[in-house]
């Protein structure tokens, strides 16, 4: 007898491609006593598949585990399990949020640190000791006079900068259809 069909079958179940009405077919193929020496092998998968789909957890399933666990309540539910509630305080509730503010602190210092360590041997660093500081000029009214003559220049500019904008406002008021 030629089993081609089959051994077809068992290749496309192999690969995943079977649909569910041949994966029967070879299930009743398989369930006959007998078989052909090289489909024997087969017969053990399929069987197997036979037993352990008749397999269930039984109906004192959630009491023998209740037994294993060591709760007192033996009882089998007989809805969905509840749980308690227990109530959570507000440390535990913003605990992820101290955990998240720590990271970020310490994120920080470490970046500092880095920066300060790789960048702060090329830059000046201030220096807050007054004595260190000493009069540099001979001459008081010649500082006096150069300082006069900046603020003087200071002010220039900003005489400047207002006379433009009054010639900015000046121009926007004239361009404006009088009513």
């Amino acid at each position: 007898m030629d089993y081609k069909y089959i051994e077809q079958l068992l290749e496309r179940y192999w690969n995943a491609e079977t649909s569910p009405q041949e994966e029967a077919m070879l299930r009743l193929f398989f369930a006959q006593s007998e078989l052909p020496a090289h489909l024997a092998p087969f017969k053990a998968l399929f069987d197997y598949q036979a037993t352990q789909s008749a397999v269930s957890l039984g109906s004192d399933f959630d009491q023998r585990i209740c037994q294993q666990i060591g709760e007192a309540d033996t009882e089998p539910a007989s809805g969905p399990a509840t749980v308690a509630a227990r109530p959570i305080t507000w440390s535990e509730r913003l605990r992820p949020l101290f955990n998240a503010a720590a990271i970020v602190a310490i994120i920080a210092t470490v970046g500092a640190a880095a920066q300060y360590s790789f960048g702060g041997g090329n830059e000046a660093t201030w220096d807050y000791n007054t004595a260190n500081y000493v009069e540099t000029y001979d001459n008081p009214q010649a500082a006096l006079d150069e300082t006069m003559e900046a603020f003087k220049i200071i002010g220039d500019g900003l005489k400047t900068a207002t006379a433009a904008d009054d010639t900015m406002s000046l121009n926007a008021i004239i361009k404006t259809p009088i009513e």
